[in-house]
């Protein structure tokens, strides 16, 4: 897997709006109307996390859910993070 550059990360920029794009993550927190939405929400994002077997670093308070991605192995921001952000958009959607 292919650690991008921060240059790399930013043509993505229009795809994923609203997250925020740093050198070794990207990031988005989301809120939701209610408590019971906001962990739906975390369930259908497990459920996809087991499925690409790429898991995220998250929290959520209330109906608050934070989502950092980032690829372990290589310190950094890969494809595998901006297409598991994509899919995340898609269940937002």
């Amino acid at each position: 897997m292919q650690k991008l550059n921060f240059t790399e990360i930013q043509a993505y920029q229009e795809t994923l709006k609203d997250w925020s794009l740093k050198p070794d993550y990207i990031e988005k927190t989301i809120t939701f109307g209610s408590h019971s939405q906001a962990f739906a929400f975390l369930t259908e994002v497990a459920l996809l996390a087991e499925k690409v077997n790429h898991h995220p670093n998250w929290s959520g308070v209330y109906n608050h859910v934070t989502i950092r991605l980032s690829t372990h192995d290589i310190n950094g921001v890969s494809i595998k993070d901006i297409d598991f952000a994509k899919a995340i958009e898609l269940i937002l959607a």
